[in-house]
């Protein structure tokens, strides 16, 4: 069943389907196969937080080790043969050798990179679902809207409900690419490609100061259009916007050099990535002029939401396992709605313990052979979990 209406460019209809409510054995291997998913998930997030831990703990030794051995430039401006192949420091305006072009709108800058980025006015499909159980049937009853909208990817219209009247182009007549300066330096340093990669605050460029490339483009605030009538654009037609990072040289409408710090080590006029004692690699750059401290202090702090937010991953991997692994039980008494909610309460406070028991004691034996101490009182911490949850167990039930 399907209604279709229309409001102004936004246009919408719903679609009724129905299908018969699953019987008991048909839910129980829908449920098996969530055990195997589960499973596979359980086993995923042990991996996830013990690796983790022994990256976090490598990471803050090898960066404790590059603060005690780095050694800040005096000058940028000439090579000093006395710290060949040490870890330095050292700060400065970033300069390239030649500017980057894009000929096909007559548009150069002097920088690290220049991205261009178009998109294409296109339909978009949106979808809001909602299931009912009715006559013994279940029934889903799904809305579909389709608006027209700038998209920097090309839309799959063939994929769309209902594609009469929404079709969109199969490709873009202009395509988005970002250009890469082949020699980036600091002074007399060349950066090294990792460093570069690391160049990436993108900022708008504007496009206020240059006329219209050709007599089918027109300039329109910040963007070149693609279009006969760039205010009441149609499906098909394309807008161009460019953004550059690190800028390196003075611009009359942009302003000075961006200033980089970079931490590197130094084999012959090159900045190259610093291999630590501890099996990592420094190879560091932030924008703007930063001491030797703040630079590592940046990088530790990096390093702790990195590992938080791994750490977060692990646990939420490890209760959804836990929840699809033992989810047959709900299924096993769903028939009966009051038992049903109660083991539903019950499996998701099992799983929230065993999740976090389990992420202590992980986490614990992987700072084994690191921290022996902590991994103890971690270990230790980890039952906690597990008593809270007896202490709520009636003393007739626990024996």
């Amino acid at each position: 069943f399907q209604q279709f209406s229309d409001t102004g460019s936004r246009k919408e209809h719903v679609k009724i389907t129905s299908e018969p409510k699953p019987g008991f054995l048909e839910r129980l291997s829908e449920t098996s196969g969530g055990m195997l998913v589960g499973l596979v998930t359980f086993l995923l997030a042990f991996y996830l937080l013990f690796t983790n831990e022994g990256r976090a703990l490598r990471t803050a030794k090898s960066l404790d080790e590059g603060l005690s051995l780095v050694v800040p430039l005096d000058s940028i401006h000439s090579v000093s043969q006395q710290n060949e192949g040490r870890l330095v420091h050292l700060s400065g305006a970033l300069s390239t050798s030649k500017p980057l072009f894009d000929p096909s709108y007559g548009l150069s800058i002097q920088a690290v990179k220049l991205k261009r980025n178009v998109e294409m006015y296109q339909w978009v499909e949106y979808e809001d679902s909602k299931e009912y159980e009715e006559n013994g049937e279940i029934k889903k009853e799904t809305k579909y809207s389709y608006n027209t909208e700038w998209k920097s990817e090309v839309v799959n219209s063939r994929n769309f409900d209902r594609e009469i009247g929404h079709k969109n182009p199969s490709a873009m007549a202009v395509e988005s690419f970002t250009a890469v300066s082949p020699n980036v330096q600091v002074g007399s340093f060349v950066l090294s490609k990792g460093l570069v990669n690391k160049i990436d605050d993108f900022k708008p460029l504007s496009l206020s100061h240059l006329e219209d490339p050709h007599a089918d483009v027109t300039r329109g605030g910040d963007y070149f259009y693609h279009s006969d009538n760039p205010r009441r654009p149609e499906v098909g037609d394309l807008r161009v916007s460019f953004f550059y990072a690190g800028l390196s040289g003075d611009d009359p409408y942009l302003g000075t050099a961006d200033k980089v710090t970079v931490v590197a080590r130094q084999r012959g006029d090159q900045l190259v990535p610093y291999h630590t004692k501890s099996g990592d690699v420094l190879e560091i750059l932030y924008p703007g002029d930063l001491s030797v401290e703040e630079v590592f202090q940046k990088e530790h702090e990096s390093n702790t939401m990195k590992t938080w937010a791994l750490r977060a991953a692990g646990w939420l991997s490890m209760f959804v396992g836990i929840s699809l692994m033992t989810r047959i039980f709900y299924t096993l008494v769903d028939w009966f709605p009051v038992v049903r909610d109660l083991v539903n309460v019950g499996l998701k406070a099992f799983a929230l313990c065993m999740a976090s028991s389990l992420s202590l004691l992980t986490i614990s034996v992987g700072w084994l052979f690191y921290r022996p101490l902590w991994a103890l009182l971690l270990a230790l911490l980890s039952i906690v979990p597990i008593m809270v949850a007896r202490s709520h167990v009636p003393p007739k039930k626990q024996q």
